[in-house]
């Protein structure tokens, strides 16, 4: 089925997008690029290979792991390159779990000195993990070290970006890496190529992220990742929605109850209509109560200045 185009661009956070952009021979130029602006010196990608991204455990009773693109550079390095729309449990051990996989085929049979060529895990995260959601810093690069903060080992490594901290509009890309976040998150949006994007690899992007260049299957197959991506995001919007409803209930019940007990210790019983009334306040109301209510001393004066209010 062919869809009426109504986004000139894919969305780079589709699974089909993603992978297309990324994880496809034609386009391999793309990942290279970017995977070279989160690369130290020293493991600056060449070229690279397409590997299978279904890895089996050693053993048959042993679990699999699925990568959305995994590849290895000239020089020997692995890489696992993954788009996660939302958050999930347990996903830093499934990061290190998945990372078993490439430093397990490296082995070799018979005698093998057991050394090993670096494994980078890349996460680009729609979503902004727990512990880091008070803090501005959006790049996180996690290896092994030791009690002194030293590195312990160079050759591991796990990258994470949380892109819903990207927020610099075009007139503030400065750097590379900039300009790389931008079109991951804001592909979709555009309908040119603006001008601070006028660099060769991202013209190509443009060109292999054309949506009037795919052929029939491949534009329902995008449509269809589209939808997906857009039901997890309503998915993930409404839960956390119920969650801050359900943060706000809290908060009311607790701010019912510390107006309920000051009027209680402080002054005495309340009367029944009074208690009744404060219980259908709205939380920005009992907030003012509350404040106005330490000035008083004596319950008489309390509850006229409340049957007043209220």
């Amino acid at each position: 089925m062919v869809y009426p185009l109504q986004d000139k661009y894919i969305s780079l956070l589709t699974d089909f997008g993603f992978k297309r952009i990324f994880g496809t021979e034609p386009n391999k130029k793309l990942l290279i690029d970017f995977l070279n602006t989160l690369l130290p010196s020293h493991h600056q990608i060449a070229d690279l290979t397409f590997r299978n991204t279904e890895q089996l455990g050693s053993t048959s009773i042993d679990h699999k792991a699925i990568f959305d693109i995994y590849c290895q550079a000239i020089s020997g390095e692995r890489f696992i390159v993954e788009i996660q729309k939302a958050k999930q449990n347990f996903f830093k051990d499934r990061s290190i779990y998945y990372a078993t996989f490439p430093i397990q085929e490296q082995a070799l049979k018979g005698e093998w000195n057991y050394e090993l060529s670096a494994v980078y895990t890349v996460g680009v995260l729609d979503f902004i993990f727990d512990d880091h959601k008070n803090e501005n810093k959006l790049l996180h690069i996690i290896q092994l070290k030791d009690q002194e903060c030293e590195v312990f080992y160079d050759k591991l490594k796990f990258i994470y970006i949380e892109l819903p901290k990207f927020t610099k509009t075009l007139d503030q890309l400065t750097t590379h890496f900039d300009k790389w976040l931008y079109l991951l998150k804001h592909l979709a949006e555009l309908s040119d190529r603006p001008q601070p994007l006028q660099e060769e690899i991202f013209n190509d992007l443009f060109e292999a992220a054309e949506i009037a260049n795919f052929s029939p299957i491949e534009q329902d197959t995008y449509q269809n990742s589209l939808k997906y991506y857009r039901d997890m995001n309503n998915v993930v919007d409404t839960a956390r929605e119920e969650g801050r409803a359900v943060e706000r209930a809290i908060n009311l019940d607790r701010q019912r109850s510390l107006t309920l007990r000051f009027l209680t210790c402080s002054l005495g019983d309340i009367p029944d209509d009074i208690q009744a009334k404060i219980n259908q306040l709205p939380i920005a109301q009992l907030e003012r109560f509350h404040e106005a209510l330490l000035d008083f001393t004596e319950m008489d004066d309390a509850i006229a200045w409340l049957e007043r209010e209220l």
